[in-house]
């Protein structure tokens, strides 16, 4: 007999929240919030508690109780679970909030938009399913009827005194509550039956009645509907049709909303546009799908947040993961997912993102890439390492320079995630090659941005290993931007790089860059130079400091060590980007192998006679692009500073190089074949060698080879010091370092100690000089003659014809 005792309240898989009721239609119901027992989901519950002598009240319960069950309309409200006992009736829907108290609370945020409201309006069209298609009349149409679920939604509920249109039921029930009858239309009065009305003129009045209470709070008295108040002007004509006193002439609630649609009417709007097509969104060609959520974007910023969290978010999800939207959908979905918590966003977001890397879609990879961004943070290293890294790497050998750009930009958010073997080993494979033999100068340069950028991230080792070679190597790039960020890479790792890497292998290579055929590169090279030599400067004044400037050589990769890199050149992720797209379209760059590199011959080697070579394709000057004014001005003592210095913006840079690309034509081909011709005689290892052995060898154990001792010259070949560096035929812009090698005699020397008159002490010592190898001379004269005359008195006189015997 157990079963039969058993509690069916407590048996029901919902239960209350225990938490004052938040209220209902005035009547029998009370609204509780609740949740599903096994998952938590909230719901709503909509109690009737069965009291004695109230047996009209309990039949018209459950009248409401059958209807709400029985009548489904994405505007009705969504009925779940019921039970039905001899004590109550329990009615279980979406969690929703009576329209009321959220109006309230909307008000209190900041204030309610006319977008909300049009479209909650709009979803009143409720009451022309009930007329017109169940021939139902909703009898209880107001304020308290409405309900607002967690998209914003507005649902039509308080079934309770609905009943049939052709009077098969018999007539309206009876309410007894006045706060109810004060929105029932005057003609109901009127007991004789002579005013002639329409099914729906009642619903349509108290629809009017609805109106002004939304905008100008509850109604006291039906009078007060003579005045409109806050209710928008486009809304008021059809406003007024609708609590006119011929209830005859009130429209049916299809043809209001058709007539509040119309242009320049109070529904026309981008936001009832949008939601009506996702109400449709699956019976939508392909194209117009395509168009919608390439336009959708654009208006999300002024739609309502739960409005795109709780309804666009769904359809979005929904579209990628069964109506191949493809990558249309990336920027609408990462816009909506600014408003999810970060638990909402890894349930949601995350797996979506997760599948998309692995499609082979060029267009949704490269959305990706760029949106990257926007999700990072919720990117937990397992799941970037294991199934985002290795499809992201695919885009190093993809044969769309775009997508090797991105490929190398969103290194700098995924670094910091990877592990030992991706980072210093898979990553470092794939800039090795991408710096050495990527046809596009843009996407060299960006490679090298990168590397100074993530340099704090590798490990100690790979560290040694790579980041010198890496960027002597862009020094020697014939892409001016690349040279430039070569030396900026020096700058933005300083910290990495002991006193004796300082002086043995980096000062030197920025020298050479101190002849370079750019001037912005001579600058930022000069820059670099007198920021390292300061450095070792100061630890050569005081030896203690060596250890604290030596701290972050030889420690372990750490985030925390990003924040030198993370602000070095902004314009690694900003400026390049456009002024890379423009490069790659209008004029690609050769690469590195096939391009003759303007480097100045190093002193040290003797070189040949130089001949005439073409000049190269990445100084013809083809791209379009305008010269900007440049600061120029250097700290020479700010040798720790790297970090607050301002590098400028690369675009500025080059862009202002490949506008003066005539300039230092002539040195630039000198250089090269100088550089050609010492290639064959260099007996030791360049930097960047390591760089392109790492790429052939899978490794950078060589290290840094020490260059051999100088060699003398050999016979017959000039110096590089005597080549003429750019005269001023090669030069139309006045570069004083252009014409150096012009300079008449006669000019001051460049260690002349300034303007000061010193003719006359050089005359003095010119003089003082000649006097003494005079005198030197007769001394040496006088000393010859003295010791022929010895000879001649020890001989004696010779006979003629004697023979001499020696």
């Amino acid at each position: 007999m157990w079963f039969f005792a058993r509690d069916p309240v407590r048996d029901f898989p919902f239960e209350l929240i225990p938490e004052p009721p938040e209220g209902g239609p005035p009547g029998p119901w009370a609204l509780h919030r609740g949740r599903k027992k096994a998952t938590g989901c909230p719901v709503s519950i909509f109690v009737y508690d069965v009291k004695p002598g109230a047996e009209e009240q309990t039949q018209v319960a459950k009248a409401a109780f059958k209807r709400l069950k029985t009548l489904r309309h994405p505007n009705i409200l969504a009925y779940i679970d019921g039970l039905e006992t001899e004590k109550c009736l329990h009615v279980v829907t979406e969690a929703v909030t009576p329209l009321g108290i959220y109006l309230k609370a909307r008000v209190e945020a900041g204030g309610l938009k006319e977008l909300e409201i049009s479209w909650g309006l709009h979803q009143i069209k409720a009451l022309s399913f009930l007329v017109n298609d169940c021939s139902l009349i909703h009898n209880n149409v107001c304020m308290a009827a409405v309900f607002v679920d967690r998209a914003g939604e507005w649902k039509l509920g308080g079934l309770d005194y609905m009943y049939s249109a052709q009077g098969n039921g018999g007539g309206p029930p009876r309410k007894g509550i006045p706060e109810l009858e004060q929105y029932d239309p005057p003609e109901l009065a009127d007991s004789s039956g002579r005013v002639v009305r329409e099914k729906w003129s009642a619903d349509m009045w108290r629809l009017g009645c609805l109106i002004w209470e939304v905008f100008n709070g509850p109604l006291p008295r039906a009078a007060a509907l003579r005045n409109p108040g806050k209710i928008p002007k486009s809304l008021v004509p059809h406003y007024c049709e609708l609590v006119g006193a011929n209830p005859k002439v009130r429209p049916n609630p299809a043809r209001f909303l058709q007539n509040c649609r119309a242009p320049g009417g109070f529904m026309s709007n981008r936001f009832v546009e949008t939601n009506l097509f996702l109400e449709e969104i699956q019976i939508k060609e392909p194209a117009e799908k395509q168009k919608f959520f390439q336009e959708l974007s654009k208006s999300l910023d002024a739609f309502p947040e739960d409005f795109c969290r709780h309804k666009v978010l769904p359809q979005l999800l929904t579209a990628f993961e069964f109506g191949n939207a493809g990558a249309v959908v990336l920027t609408p979905l990462f816009k909506v997912g600014k408003f999810l918590s970060a638990e909402e966003y890894q349930q949601k977001i995350i797996p979506v993102v997760v599948k998309m890397f692995s499609s082979t879609d060029r267009a949704m990879r490269i959305r990706l890439l760029q949106q990257m961004e926007q999700f990072i943070q919720y990117l937990d290293e397992p799941t970037v390492n294991t199934q985002i890294f290795p499809h992201v790497v695919h885009g190093f050998l993809d044969t769309n320079p775009a997508i090797r750009e991105q490929t190398v930009k969103s290194m700098l958010l995924l670094a910091p995630k990877l592990n030992e073997a991706n980072l210093n080993v898979e990553l470092m494979k794939h800039f090795a090659r991408l710096q050495a033999k990527d046809e596009q100068g843009p996407i060299r340069c960006n490679t090298t941005v990168c590397l100074g950028k993530i340099g704090s991230y590798l490990s100690a080792s790979t560290r040694h290993r790579v980041l010198t070679s890496a960027f002597s190597r862009a020094t020697k790039d014939p892409f001016a931007p690349s040279r430039v960020a070569g030396v900026l890479g020096f700058a933005a790792t300083h910290n990495l790089y002991s006193m004796n890497d300082c002086a043995h292998k980096i000062l030197p290579v920025l020298c050479g860059l101190t002849v370079d055929p750019e001037k912005s590169v001579r600058d930022q090279a000069f820059k670099a130079i007198r920021s390292f030599l300061s450095k070792l400067e100061s630890v050569s004044e005081d030896p203690t400091q060596l250890e604290e400037v030596e701290k972050d050589v030889h420690a372990a990769s750490s985030p925390g060590m990003g924040g030198a890199a993370a602000s070095w050149a902004g314009w690694a992720v900003t400026g390049v980007s456009s002024l890379t797209s423009k490069l790659i379209r209008v004029h690609p760059t050769t690469a590195p192998a096939e391009t003759n590199i303007p480097q100045r011959p190093t002193p040290e080697v003797p070189a040949p006679a130089p001949t005439p070579v073409p000049a190269t394709p990445t100084t013809s000057g083809h791209w379009e692009t305008q010269e900007e004014d440049k600061d120029t001005a250097e700290d020479s003592s700010a040798a720790d500073r790297w970090d607050d210095e301002d590098w400028g913006s690369l675009e500025q840079e080059a862009e202002s190089v490949l506008a003066q690309q005539d300039d230092w034509s002539t040195g630039g081909q000198v250089s090269h074949a100088s550089q050609v011709s010492n290639s064959d005689h260099k007996p030791s290892k360049s930097p960047e060698s390591d760089w392109s052995s790492w790429e052939a060898e899978g490794s950078w154990e060589q290290g840094w080879q020490e260059p051999s001792s100088q060699e003398p010259p050999l016979e017959g070949m000039r110096l590089a010091s005597e080549y003429n560096w750019g005269g001023p035929e090669s030069s139309d812009k006045g570069d004083p370092f252009a014409t150096l090698s012009a300079r008449p005699s006669t000019q001051p020397r460049p260690d002349s100690w300034g303007e000061d008159n010193w003719e006359g002490l050089e005359t003095e010592s010119r003089q003082a000089k000649a006097e003494l190898a005079r005198k030197k001379r007769e001394e040496r004269r006088r000393e010859m003659e003295a010791k022929r005359a010895e000879r001649k008195a020890a001989k004696g006189p010779m006979k003629l014809g004697a023979r001499k015997l020696d």
